[in-house]
């Protein structure tokens, strides 16, 4: 990497832990006002200072988000479907210049393998990355498996695999069975795991633990933390499993404990 984008990498990942927490709140770009992001700054601010980095849409970020904030962007740059329609159907939606204007550390969009639209997502993350290395910024590639496929080590391995492939400096995607098998298959590219759809905090808190013993360079969540019952305590638990190397019934303490 050259400087400036090792620059824009080490923003990201926490130095002491070598590993990063993600707080994502892109949701919007396809699924409009998601539950818990009807007012996303006043959902974002408080969880703010446990993230490293904070994944976001250029709209939302200039709308919701005050310029004195000083978090890392990791900014969503894909799109073009709704919920009511094929999600693999998307395009680049925000050009480089202007994430270069937001100060991005680094560029996202996702890559639909096995779904309709395979080949334009492909292309999408070839583009960026081609954009990336002429201006020093890192890509994140989000990835996703198509409906008839199995979220297992076989598909998101060969969907991370080709990302990594294609350019991708950091890989996103879903946690499994055998996870370690999809890490091997990412090399020296840093894999977080995404955290889907809400889940019961003890169970989001063991798939980050575990995800992590996998060899999983951190987590990227958003549901599992803005629709939680407690958004602060759970955004603290999922930093402690991630950079102090807290248990799971040490993070549930935090998450129990820490002021609504």
């Amino acid at each position: 990497m050259e400087w400036g984008m090792k620059n824009r990498f080490s923003r990201i990942m926490n130095a002491q832990s070598g590993r990063c927490v993600m707080l994502a709140v892109d949701h919007g770009y396809f699924q409009g006002p998601t539950t818990g992001l009807e007012n996303l700054g006043k959902t974002v601010e408080p969880l703010l200072p446990f993230a490293d980095a904070l994944m976001i849409t250029r709209g939302a970020l200039r709308n919701w988000i005050p310029a004195e904030m000083n978090k890392p962007i990791v900014l969503r740059v894909s799109g073009g479907q709704s919920i009511l329609k094929e999600l693999s159907n998307e395009i680049i939606t925000t050009s480089i210049e202007d994430a270069i204007r937001i100060n991005a550390s680094a560029i996202t969009c996702s890559v639909y393998v096995g779904g309709e639209h395979e080949k334009q997502t492909i292309q999408n993350l070839a583009e960026l990355v081609n954009q990336g290395e002429a201006y020093g910024i890192p890509v994140l590639a989000v990835t996703a498996v198509g409906k008839e496929m199995v979220r297992d080590a076989r598909y998101l391995g060969l969907a991370c695999r080709m990302c990594v492939e294609v350019g991708a400096h950091m890989v996103k995607t879903y946690y499994c069975q055998d996870f370690q098998k999809v890490v091997e298959a990412c090399g020296n590219v840093p894999v977080v795991i995404a955290g889907g759809k809400k889940i019961e905090e003890k169970a989001a808190l063991e798939m980050a633990y575990n995800a992590l013993q996998d060899g999983a360079a951190g987590v990227d969540m958003g549901r599992n933390v803005f629709q939680s019952d407690n958004p602060v305590g759970m955004m603290k638990a999922v930093k402690a499993v991630v950079h102090e190397k807290a248990s799971v019934s040490e993070a549930l303490k935090i998450y129990k404990s820490s002021a609504k």
